[in-house]
């Protein structure tokens, strides 16, 4: 019999996150955020790493190879931020590879095409000096010198033909300094560009989702120009940030102003599309035949990635559903396995669901905070349906399946959903479950048979990172559903890899008529997504949620007969 080869990739930036594989398939995957409770955590990675090691039942000895990756520095083995399990784990087997290499392998290794090109754009990659690449760019080809500082990746390109990975182009750009307070990373960074407006007009850099949720609010009264283009190469005009006037300090300050921010943001969105459509035309070249895979923060704006596909600038596009370095972790271990170990590639089976599994135990203190709720055991069949006319009779459910998503998107394991059909209910689940702004839209999550019933591009969106419109006649069926501009950011849910989200669909047409249901986050403002059956109790008690269910456990507040 075969050893088991096990290869742990773990990232260290911002959204940390640790990734474990097993002869070159994930085993289990985590963010720190969900178990730390701390959004967008990162930096030191012992809890990450156990929680793998806990779920594969295995210890840090058997695991046959270690592959980390941060932003600006290469970690210490035995402490960053913070002691690490790895003090006396080999030095032969720990190794660290640099920042759009491990975004770019973890496409390669989630992505459904054999051979294909690869595009990272982000905040800011790793310094040139630490980059792994083969076939860098000589800096003063791209008149850069080590005088402007921390020179750092921009974008690359790159194309994998089915064993190896090409560098084709790659940009790199000055860490800012002072040129401008606003920018938190290169001096020409698309993502560094939209986390600066991000803090503009909500005081932080870690609600750029939210930017995008805002822009539909905005009119095109600024007309500046933040990107000039060049040679192939994006960068930020000298003046970019002359709009800048008047930062949102805080809560009641934005509320005063805004339509203010509302057209930021609307001006940072189009700003953003052009920029990325520029960068894939200029690599691209007209050459439309090859499949391309998309990483890095910026891929996770939904609102550009359709306007590609719109347009016809990419035919066949993968967008890797952990996109943003919650991602890297995923692209360490595959870099492992295929650069390291020389595993064999082996195709994804799409699934973004890599956490562990948790059964509703009914303890003492559990009945106890519950006393005053129904809770019923029931079989799959009896739990769908009661489940159904729920949504269907306008309650909201907190929806609580195996193993949590790997990502930002709730795609049905970690989810709160309602009815779509219900315009109130956008209203209701801001103001009384999410605690949330008003303006925060919601997804429609959809049978994929659905699509042309529903939609007018008909884009398939298993990971919630493509918007479409509504057809005319499905507009009243999806009313909570659609965003101000008439545009809804779409789920649609695979059978494959996510069988009783898409059961719980199926009977939910049978009372309504439509294979859809509203789907947001199971979480309130500013806590990652829950984790644990506790988190979930916590804010379906603390909310005006009308019931859980947790695998086959219906609990609710009040004893609902349909």
């Amino acid at each position: 019999m075969k050893k088991d080869i096990y290869v742990l990739g773990t990232g260290l930036s911002h959204n940390g996150s640790s990734v474990l594989l097993k002869n070159g398939r994930v085993l289990v995957g985590i963010e720190k955020e969900r178990l730390s409770r701390i959004k967008h955590d990162g930096g030191n990675d012992s809890l990450t790493t156990e929680y793998c090691l806990k779920a594969a039942g295995i210890g840090l000895d058997e695991i046959d190879l270690v592959v980390q990756c941060e932003n600006f520095v290469i970690p210490s083995k035995n402490e960053f931020k913070g002691p690490r399990v790895f003090k006396n784990y080999p030095d032969e087997k720990f190794v660290s590879i640099s920042h759009h290499l491990a975004h770019a392998y973890s496409v390669i290794g989630t992505c459904p095409y054999k051979k294909f090109n690869v595009l990272v754009i982000d905040g800011c990659g790793s310094p040139y000096d630490q980059c792994n690449d083969e076939n860098l760019p000589d800096l003063k080809e791209l008149n850069l010198n080590s005088s402007d500082g921390l020179i750092c990746e921009k974008d690359s390109y790159y194309h994998y033909d089915g064993t190896k990975l090409h560098t084709l182009f790659k940009d790199f750009s000055p860490l800012n300094t002072q040129k401008s307070p606003w920018l938190p990373t290169t001096n020409h960074s698309i993502g560094g560009f939209y986390s600066a407006i991000s803090h503009y007009c909500f005081g932080n850099m870690d609600d750029v989702g939210k930017l995008m949720g805002l822009a539909p609010l905005g009119k095109p009264e600024i007309q500046h120009e933040a990107f000039y283009f060049e040679k192939g190469r994006v960068f930020l005009s000298p003046q970019w940030d002359q709009p800048l006037t008047t930062p949102a300090h805080h809560w009641e300050g934005f509320k005063q102003n805004r339509q203010h921010y509302a057209n930021m943001a609307f001006w940072a969105q189009r700003e953003v599309e052009r920029a990325v459509e520029y960068i894939l035309e200029s690599r691209l070249k007209g050459e439309t035949a090859t499949p391309l895979a998309y990483t890095g923060g910026v891929a996770l704006n939904a609102v550009a990635n359709s306007r590609l596909i719109r347009k016809g600038v990419v035919n066949q596009l993968y967008i890797e559903p952990a996109a943003a370095d919650n991602g890297i972790a995923l692209g360490c271990a595959f870099y492992g396995w295929l650069e390291i170990v020389k595993g064999k590639r082996q195709i994804h089976d799409g699934s973004t669901c890599f956490g562990s599994s948790y059964s509703f135990s009914a303890s003492k203190e559990t009945i106890n905070t519950l006393k005053n709720c129904s809770i019923k055991e029931l079989d799959e069949e009896n739990l769908l349906e009661q489940t159904a006319r729920l949504i269907a009779n306008n309650k909201t459910v907190g929806w609580f399946q195996g193993g949590c998503e790997f990502g930002p998107r709730a795609l049905g394991r970690r989810s709160i959903l309602a009815n779509p059909s219900n315009r109130s209910m956008q209203d209701h689940i801001n103001s009384h479950i999410k605690f949330r702004e008003d303006f925060r839209p919601f997804a429609p999550s959809i049978l994929p048979e659905e699509l042309h019933n529903l939609f007018q591009d008909k884009l398939n969106s298993p990971y919630m990172i493509l918007v479409d419109r509504p057809i005319d006649s499905a507009i009243n069926q999806l009313a909570a559903v659609i965003h101000v501009d008439g545009s809804s950011r779409t789920q649609t849910v695979e059978k494959e890899w996510n069988s009783r989200f898409y059961k719980l669909l199926k009977t939910l047409k049978k009372h309504t008529g439509v294979g859809a249901v509203l789907n947001t986050s199971f979480n309130k403002k500013g806590q990652p997504m829950v984790e644990k059956p506790e988190e979930a109790i916590g804010l379906f008690l603390n909310s005006a949620m009308d019931a859980l269910v947790i695998e086959n456990h219906l609990i609710s507040k009040q004893s609902f007969v349909y």
